[in-house]
């Protein structure tokens, strides 16, 4: 079974979580990125999602966060389970772009 980032952090942040202190994380919520690497949302892509919440705090932009992002355990997860159907980071941000995000 694939994990959502909540689910393999157990942060409780996705709707409904027992940990909404700060609201639902954006990742859970995103739905352009629905299905990628078989997950909810963007739950297996969360490192393209701006505003996410790790670590107890709000992270920023793509661009500031993802050079953290390549170094989570979760991160690693998903690309090692993934392997050639991986689907790159610039990708997902032209989904989101499409969609009409801010990354």
């Amino acid at each position: 079974m694939k994990l959502n980032c909540w689910e393999f952090k157990k942060c409780g942040r996705e709707p409904g979580g027992s940990n909404q202190r700060q609201g639902s994380c954006p990742a859970a919520e995103e739905r352009a990125l629905n299905g990628v690497h078989g997950g909810k949302n963007a739950g297996r892509a969360c490192w393209v999602v701006a505003g996410t919440l790790c670590d107890d705090a709000v992270q920023g932009t793509f661009a500031k966060k993802y050079s953290g992002c390549e170094k989570c355990d979760f991160y690693d997860k998903v690309w090692q389970e993934e392997k050639s159907s991986y689907v790159y980071s610039s990708a997902l941000v032209g989904k989101l772009r499409a969609a009409g995000n801010n990354i």
